[in-house]
């Protein structure tokens, strides 16, 4: 049972100039940024989907190292949804039984809960066009920047002298 809306994080918060004026929690953890390794356990269709969205999230600097379990329950739930939307899609939505009677497609149920748990998870990522909108992240002036910067780390520019010189440098 939940209770009125999530929290957002204090850095969100902030980016937002706390508009209700709360006390903010400044012992809040903060982890660095770093894509998670995708976990051994995960294979195929699910392995896929994490290297897609990981790289995705890392991109948009949403995603560090303690999110890999959450990552991970999104990328098997979405190998279960394909998996069954396959069966589905061959079997049919309604299936015969034995006596003549009709039932429901018993894997229709298991992509319809796979799904709502991708939902639910994407969702805490910032995967979903609602929940993206509430997500501020740092983005760099432009990608060129950005990699000058990975290759060559902050530059500094030294202006010259008096007469008129100017010279780059790094820092």
């Amino acid at each position: 049972m939940t209770r009125g809306r999530k929290p957002l994080p204090t850095a969100q918060k902030k980016l937002r100039g706390n508009p209700g004026k709360r006390k903010l929690n400044d012992k809040e953890p903060v982890y660095a940024r770093r894509a998670p390794d995708c976990p051994e356990y995960l294979t195929g269709l699910a392995r896929k989907e994490w290297t897609r969205v990981v790289n995705l999230l890392a991109a948009a600097g949403v995603v560090v190292e303690i999110d890999r379990a959450a990552l991970a329950a999104y990328c098997d739930a979405y190998q279960r949804w394909l998996e069954a939307r396959q069966k589905v899609a061959k079997q049919g939505t309604v299936l015969t039984g034995p006596n003549g009677g009709l039932y429901q497609n018993p894997n229709l149920s298991v992509a319809n809960k796979a799904l709502e748990q991708m939902v639910k998870i994407a969702s805490e990522f910032g995967m979903t066009p609602s929940s993206r909108s509430r997500i501020k992240v740092e983005k760099p002036a432009n990608e060129e920047d950005a990699l000058e910067r990975f290759l060559f780390g902050e530059r500094t520019l030294v202006v010259g002298d008096e007469a008129g010189d100017a010279h780059g440098a790094d820092k």
